[in-house]
């Protein structure tokens, strides 16, 4: 039998590497621009932690087992329970607001399809201590330019916005009761992917009368303020809930970020413990899943580690926007594995060549030659294999003079420059491929 790896399970070879790099890269640089700082914790987690949060049946959803020690124990599904314990563990010696992210690779036993596997890694971004407006605000901005660094703009991308506390009051004047909430959530939740008449018929199977529906179809339509206005008489009081969330609109758009952004109460995130500001980013066509989804979770903290501070997050996982970026033609679309290329005529010019190869690595480039004798013609062969952007051939003449052989690949030119120049020759060529 060939081995393979586990189903949901991915391996990574040198050009998917060169994609996750990059993302990954990428959203530490936004993440670090906005303040955040990085932390990790360990991806074996007690069971209990995840079960307190969500209850005993995301069991079936876990890769957990019980240890050689007898604790009931899962690989990581999600973030947010460590950021809780780690945040309870040190909360009065923590500066507020606490600006943290990781990324860490989590688990979960789904079923498979296009954008969800069985393991990911994702970018988690929080915001913790801080219960207004702005602070929503900053974190829907990250999660837009975690996106945008990677050359996505608003034709590309949106921001579908609601806040809960809105949608909760809505409801109610509308005369859905509390018991009817959850399967009104679901139909919402469900509406774009579900025909009209199937989301009606759910809602009137729940003893929901042809007005109240309407109205509901109505809210969950509704994609401007205006809109939202005009749904009818006695909502005066709920839209007043909305006040948050319009000042997080106003906060967005003088940032920049209006040409993202879009009203749609119908996000309202499966996780019942939001409490304000919901969000999720999607590609703007429409052919994938959510790229990211977050909110405020005010009461989260207390719940699960005891310690009572508003907070609010997002996650955004590498399988989507690796999907995305392929679609776009914005993954990498070759792998460089190296600067520069060595190359030497003779065997009497390999301690030369050594030695350049020292200088060179110490200066921070990527460099490679060949570990068996060969022909030059093979030699550069194998330079051009691997990506090469210079060849540096040594050999008895260019020694003689005290000078090398430079060859820009790319730009198919060649030069012979001094010895004692070449390393400020190719930093001055790699410019920033060789600082970064």
């Amino acid at each position: 039998m060939q081995p393979q790896a586990l189903p949901g399970f991915r391996d990574f070879y040198p050009a998917d590497m060169a994609l996750r790099d990059r993302i990954v890269r990428t959203w530490r640089r936004v993440a670090a621009r906005y303040g955040f700082e990085e932390y990790d914790g360990p991806p074996l987690e007690p069971l209990e932690l995840y079960t307190a949060k969500s209850g005993e049946e995301i069991v079936g959803q876990l890769y957990s087992f019980v240890d050689k020690g007898g604790r009931d124990v899962s690989l990581r599904p999600e973030m947010t329970p460590t950021l809780a314990r780690m945040v309870a563990a040190r909360a009065n010696g923590l500066k507020k607001p606490i600006r943290w992210f990781s990324i860490p690779q989590l688990f979960r036993y789904e079923r498979q399809q296009r954008g969800r596997l069985r393991e990911h890694f994702q970018l988690n971004c929080d915001l913790i201590g801080e219960p207004g407006h702005l602070a929503d605000a900053e974190i829907v901005a990250l999660a837009i330019d975690a996106v945008r660094a990677f050359g996505l703009g608003s034709a590309d991308i949106r921001v579908r916005l609601s806040d809960r506390r809105l949608l909760t009051a809505l409801l109610e004047a509308v005369g859905v009761s509390p018991a009817q909430v959850p399967l009104v959530y679901q139909v919402f939740d469900k509406i774009r992917r579900t025909p009209e008449d199937v989301s009606v018929t759910r809602l009137s199977g729940a003893g929901l009368p042809g007005p109240t529906i309407d109205r509901l179809l109505g809210i969950v339509r509704a994609r401007t303020w205006s809109e939202l206005d005009g749904l009818g008489a006695g909502l005066d009081r709920a839209l007043a809930q909305g006040d948050p969330l319009r000042r997080t609109f106003e906060a967005l758009q003088a940032l920049g970020f209006g040409d993202y952004l879009d009203l749609d109460l119908g996000i309202v995130r499966g996780l019942a413990y939001y409490t304000g500001t919901v969000f999720e980013l999607f590609d703007a066509r429409g052919e994938l899943r959510a790229i990211s989804g977050g909110g405020r979770y005010d009461d989260l903290l207390r719940a699960l580690g005891g310690v009572d501070l508003p907070a609010l997050g997002f996650g955004m996982g590498d399988v989507v926007l690796g999907e995305l970026l392929r679609d776009r033609g914005l993954a990498p679309d070759s792998v460089s594995s190296i600067d520069v290329f060595l190359a030497a005529i003779t065997q009497d010019d390999l301690p030369h060549l050594l030695g350049l190869a020292r200088e060179l690595r110490d200066a921070g480039a990527r460099v490679e030659f060949a570990l068996a004798p060969q022909a030059v013609g093979k030699q550069l062969k194998l330079a051009d294999a691997r990506g090469a952007r210079l060849a540096l051939v040594v050999g008895p003449d260019d020694r003689g003079r005290g000078e090398v052989m430079l060859k820009d690949l790319r730009e198919k030119t060649q030069e012979s420059i001094p010895r004692d120049a070449v390393r400020d020759r190719v930093a001055r060529i790699l410019g920033d491929e060789l600082s970064s």
